[in-house]
């Protein structure tokens, strides 16, 4: 017997750094990017905060159907369909626009992490839908990161594995 221990999918990143630059000699890396990098790391605790991490190229979506209206409803999970499937947003960076049948409409506060509340429920059969940009809420997946020092002001890190959290 199997059961899901989530609702829906978690992602997992790694991101690999061939060069990165200590000493802010190397003019084709962003100057001390080494101290950035493990700065921010150390910020988190290693597994033990969270971050935001915009994928470049999984960020937004564009009229995205997000619900039909029944009338009673003033609460909606912004989310985005991929291949059919549709799945809550991880965590809403922005709004551009909510549409109610069509017509754009500013009746609405949106809560984090992926919240929208109307001030009147949109009617019965009233398509809601957003364009909005969205990140994954991350943790990374351990404690310990591995900074190989290769040349004179340059490293190299094989890969900081993070995951999403619900």
């Amino acid at each position: 017997m199997r059961a899901s221990f989530y609702a829906h999918a978690l992602y997992q990143f790694e991101l690999c750094f061939d060069a990165l630059d200590s000493s802010g000699a190397n003019v084709s890396l962003q100057a001390k990017s080494l101290q950035t990098l493990m700065g921010f790391w150390m910020s988190c605790g290693g597994q033990q905060g969270t971050f935001l991490y915009v994928d470049p190229t999984d960020n937004a979506v564009t009229a995205q159907a997000i619900a039909t209206g029944d009338g009673a409803t003033t609460r909606f999970v912004l989310g985005r369909s991929i291949g059919g499937y549709y799945e809550p947003a991880s965590y809403v960076t922005s709004i551009a626009t909510i549409k109610v049948a069509g017509a754009a409409t500013s009746s609405y506060t949106s809560t984090a992490p992926n919240l929208i509340d109307f001030t009147t429920a949109p009617a019965s059969g009233a398509i809601i839908a957003a364009s909005f940009a969205y990140a994954f809420q991350c943790r990374f997946l351990d404690d310990q990161a591995e900074f190989e020092n290769f040349a004179s002001g340059l490293w190299t890190i094989g890969g900081l594995k993070f995951r999403q959290v619900r």
